[in-house]
């Protein structure tokens, strides 16, 4: 589903940043997830406290909503936002082990938060894999992806079940 020119890139095709100064204010949402998988017993020390680094999913949870408000910072051609909301979300599970990362971003303004949770959550993926690096190097990031927006011109979208496309 084509929408037309690529918008980051001028006539000559040299990337420049949209200009959003006449897109109306509306509130925005984005949510995202990922997934870092691992073996059991390094689920485990994340479930126990047992992490020799501390509490990974406190500490990654609080990389995510820095990552998310320096999003304007890490992706070149991304606007800085005053974001209303970032919210993440942990969910341990036993098979495959690992554990589920969810992001939900919220802004009031002229262009979407979408890059701000896919940032949120591949920081959260990130930070967990630093913390249990020690006890699990083959541990495994994946599965990021955009599950939803809403608000803006483009209206909302919503990801197929599964990942699928």
């Amino acid at each position: 589903m084509s929408h037309g020119p690529l918008t980051h890139l001028n006539e000559k095709g040299e990337a420049r940043m949209v200009d959003v100064s006449d897109k109306a204010v509306t509130h925005r949402t984005a949510r995202a997830e990922g997934f870092v998988s691992m073996r059991p017993e390094t689920l485990a020390l994340v479930e126990t406290g047992q992490a020799k680094k501390g509490d990974v999913l406190a500490t990654a949870r609080i990389a995510a909503i820095m990552a998310a408000k320096k999003t304007h910072e890490l992706i070149p051609l991304c606007h800085p936002l005053s974001l209303t909301k970032v919210a993440m979300e942990f969910e341990p599970c036993d098979d495959p082990a690992g554990i589920r990362v969810a992001a939900e971003v919220k802004v009031a303004g002229p262009t979407g938060v979408e890059m701000e949770a896919l940032t949120a959550v591949s920081v959260a993926c990130l930070t967990i894999y630093d913390m249990l690096k020690a006890a699990d190097k083959a541990m495994a990031i994946g599965g990021i992806r955009l599950m939803e927006k809403t608000g803006g011109r483009s209206g909302a979208y919503r990801a197929a079940p599964g990942g699928q496309r």
